[in-house]
């Protein structure tokens, strides 16, 4: 299989055409945040959107907002210059001209000119549900294409590399080797031991930077200071040459040069960046590693097959990024896709797929998932929950994956409360659990939560036997919802930031919705009947409902018996899932009620809040008029394009205030939510 294309489909620019104008062409919209390196919760690379225009000079950004290493330069014609990343220009180096900068759902592409050449850099993060080694594989590409502008031959040497940074820490060890043509660097912080973190950057495990020796472009490679090995490869092109054994020096960047020589037909070359943690999680005390160590235990040659497995994987993310402009467009328009295209990478690129350390045993794979910024929680249930759609869309037995770990520790009796556990641990990769019973406070809102978790599982999958070996804890929960669901108690949601409320509409409706989930999981009718009896309830004046003076007709309220209303996603699961617990008119009410609470900046998530929540707004539009759908859609749409925030998409952003506009947490797995009118009008297994 080849390693390097000259082409690649559907993302370069043609090549012959030069460029006079200074404007950058921003393609479908500037993001808050450009994806680069996006694989799992520790490599998560980014480039904050309005460093495009500066490029050259421009930081790449840890989801957290730290600053990494990470830079391109290039020599046309013996004129060195800068394409990407470097924060400090050396003397007599020039800046490339940035023409064009683009995504999709697995591709951030940036287009420059430099003399009389044009490049394009590729960062390709894989997004393969359905492959679990390709998913788990803990790397991401870059490519550089380059051709000539004007038809004439240039002479022409690539360099990229990236820095210390990238370990949390200044004090590292770092080792190289070739292996199979596979050139590689591995260093990492010295004397950290397992889930040290800092500025939420793993310190354990190894970070590593590859490249692989081209038949025809001469690979060379320098470790060391970076104005050194820049310095290098400006006056030469070349750097020293590396070979099993040669010193490896820290205190610096890491970097490889390809040698072109002159060419005028488009060329590629392709570098790896991984962050490596072989002790991936550690669940209930027994270590996890990631799923392709089953087939590539050690990192030579992992690193082989990620650069053999380029053009299958590349086949896969073209076709995958086809399908979401098509149908994301064809379901909801143009600004639909957009926002499904910036949020694909981000859904799983907070996720490890992991298997057992000690047996590597590929039936035993699990999956975690990190609640990236707001508290670092591990497999919390309404974080699982939001992102529901995105699973139930491209791999349902994410959902199994997913809600295993929580399952296997409530069967195991540690878990003292009669509700379900909000998370299994609170600080990732530790999936320690709360034998005392002390997990953040969130009963109806996780006990109902998993009854509909688990029949999304067994609708989208007709799998009815992996839920019986639970059966066990299930008639517990139910009758938990049935003697707490009605009338809630003093509780959090999963809006916490809201605070705790008493007799909540939503938590009642969503203990409704949850029993009539039990019902159809364990086939008795009874659950049912009593969700349709919750339903009713709610539903009664002066209780779950109140009278809008616009729309004369019943919207629900937050708490009981107050003119205060609330985004009620919680009816979305009773649509997916063809349940009857509420009559479909109230559906139609919400929808029309929602136009006459709108803010300047889109629909708050309750009437004394300022902020709304991206994932909400999606599943309440699946459930709403094309209207009102439209109108959520290009609010969140507006938002997401407005060019007041650098950080990776945030799902919590402000609607009215002085802060209308300007985002919340970063880079939050919840986006998969987005993916709610899809799931909702395609179905499952449609992705």
């Amino acid at each position: 299989m080849t390693r390097f294309t000259s082409w690649v489909v559907g993302i370069l620019l043609p090549l012959q055409l030069a460029y006079t104008s200074s404007a950058i062409d921003y393609t479908p919209i500037q993001p808050p945040s450009y994806p680069l390196a996006v694989r799992n919760p520790y490599l998560s690379a980014w480039l904050p959107g309005d460093q495009v225009a500066k490029l050259p000079t421009a930081q790449p950004q840890f989801w957290y907002g730290n600053n990494l290493g990470w830079s391109v330069l290039a020599n046309v014609d013996r004129q060195t210059y800068n394409l990407f990343g470097v924060s400090r220009p050396a003397v007599n180096t020039k800046a490339a001209t940035v023409v064009k900068a683009s995504f999709t759902s697995t591709h951030s592409i940036f287009v420059v000119t430099a003399g009389n050449a044009q490049f394009t850099l590729d960062f390709f993060s894989p997004v393969s549900p359905k492959d679990y080694v390709r998913q788990s594989l803990p790397y991401s590409y870059l490519s550089i294409t380059t051709a000539t502008t004007n038809g004439r031959p240039s002479d022409i040497d690539i360099y990229s590399d990236i820095d210390e940074s990238w370990t949390g820490d200044k004090a590292n060890s770092c080792s190289n080797s070739v292996s199979n043509g596979t050139h590689l660097y591995e260093f990492s912080a010295n004397g950290a031991t397992y889930s040290q973190s800092r500025t939420e950057l793993a310190l354990w495990g190894k970070v590593v930077f590859a490249a692989h020796q081209s038949e025809i472009h001469r690979l060379s490679s320098m470790s060391g200071p970076s104005e050194a090995t820049r310095a290098q490869f400006q006056a030469t092109g070349n750097l020293t040459a590396l070979s099993q054994g040669d010193t490896c020096q820290t205190g610096g960047s890491y970097g490889f040069a390809y040698r072109l020589g002159l060419i005028q037909k488009p060329a590629t070359v392709r570098y790896a960046v991984g962050v490596v943690r072989e002790d991936a999680i550690n669940y209930l005390g027994s270590p996890q590693t990631h799923y392709y160590r089953s087939q590539y235990s050690d990192i030579p040659s992992a690193v082989n097959h990620f650069f053999d497995d380029y053009d299958a994987a590349l086949k896969e993310s073209n076709d995958l990024d086809v399908s979401i402009e098509n149908t994301g467009t064809n379901l909801a328009g143009k600004n639909y896709s957009d926002i499904l295209a910036l949020s694909m990478r981000q859904v799983m690129g907070g996720i490890d797929l992991t298997i057992p350390a000690d047996t590597l045993n590929t039936s035993e794979v699990q999956a975690f998932i990190k609640e990236i910024s707001s508290d670092g929680n591990m497999n919390t249930v309404d974080i699982i929950y939001p992102a529901l759609p995105f699973f139930y869309v491209f791999a349902p037995e994410y959902i199994r994956l997913l809600l295993d770990p929580a399952l296997k520790y409530l069967k195991s009796g540690r878990y003292p409360n009669p509700w379900v556990v909000h998370d299994v641990g609170t600080n990732y990769p530790n999936a320690t659990g709360y034998d005392g019973g002390n997990d953040e406070r969130m009963p109806l809102e996780e006990t109902g939560n998993l009854f509909i978790l688990v029949d999304a599982y067994e609708k989208a999958t007709g799998d009815k036997t992996w839920a019986k070996q639970y059966d066990s804890i299930w008639p517990g929960y139910a009758v938990y919802l049935d003697n707490y669901g009605l009338y809630p108690s003093n509780q959090l949601s999963t809006t916490d930031g809201l605070g705790a409320f008493t007799d909540m509409t939503s938590l009642a409706i969503k203990a409704a919705v949850g029993l009539s989930a039990y019902s159809s999981i364990s086939g008795q009718q009874k659950w049912g009947g009593i969700g349709a009896a919750f339903a009713a309830t709610i539903l009664m004046p002066g209780i779950g409902t109140a009278n809008s003076s616009i729309t004369k007709l019943p919207y629900l309220d937050l708490t009981y018996g107050t003119k205060d209303w609330y985004l009620t996603f919680n009816l979305y699961p009773q649509a997916l899932l063809n349940l009857t617990t509420f009559p479909s008119s109230i559906f139609e009410s919400q929808s029309d009620f929602y136009p006459t609470v709108r803010s300047q900046g889109g629909v708050a998530i309750s009437s004394n809040a300022l902020w709304g929540k991206t994932d909400w707004d999606f599943w309440v539009a699946a459930t709403s008029s094309e209207k009102t759908m439209k109108m959520f859609v290009d609010d969140v749409w507006a938002y997401a394009n407005n060019k007041k925030n650098t950080q990776p998409f945030s799902d919590r952003y402000y609607v009215k205030g002085d802060k209308e506009g300007l985002a919340e947490f970063r880079a939050r797995p919840t986006v998969g939510a987005h993916w709610a009118i899809w799931a909702l009008i395609k179905g499952p297994n449609s992705g």
